[in-house]
């Protein structure tokens, strides 16, 4: 894995600094615990709109950079649709990896 952005998702996951799955990347996000919300470029319209709407709402970063079997292989599982990282080091950290646009 030579993408810097997997490379920190992966230590943020061994640090037990993410969340995943709906209900708890939901639960951090009106908690406002999350600083960075993931979605799978190939997660559902549904999902996407859904928390591009709450990113937006309470003012996170959103990346929607990756497919879930690669998001999924970062953190060590199968796939992974949602992930929020609650770590703001981590998340600035990510973000500054990423290329914009």
């Amino acid at each position: 894995m030579t993408n810097r952005f997997l490379s920190l998702l992966g230590l943020a996951q061994r640090a037990g600094k993410l969340a995943g799955g709906e209900d708890k990347v939901l639960q951090a996000i009106q908690k406002g615990k999350a600083h960075l919300v993931i979605v799978a470029s190939d997660a559902s319209p549904n999902t996407a709109k859904k928390f591009t709407d709450k990113c937006t709402y309470y003012k996170i970063q959103l990346c929607r950079e990756y497919d879930r079997v690669t998001l999924g292989q970062a953190t060590g599982r199968t796939e992974r649709v949602v992930i929020a990282v609650t770590d703001k080091g981590f998340a600035d950290a990510m973000m500054s990896s990423v290329k914009p646009k």
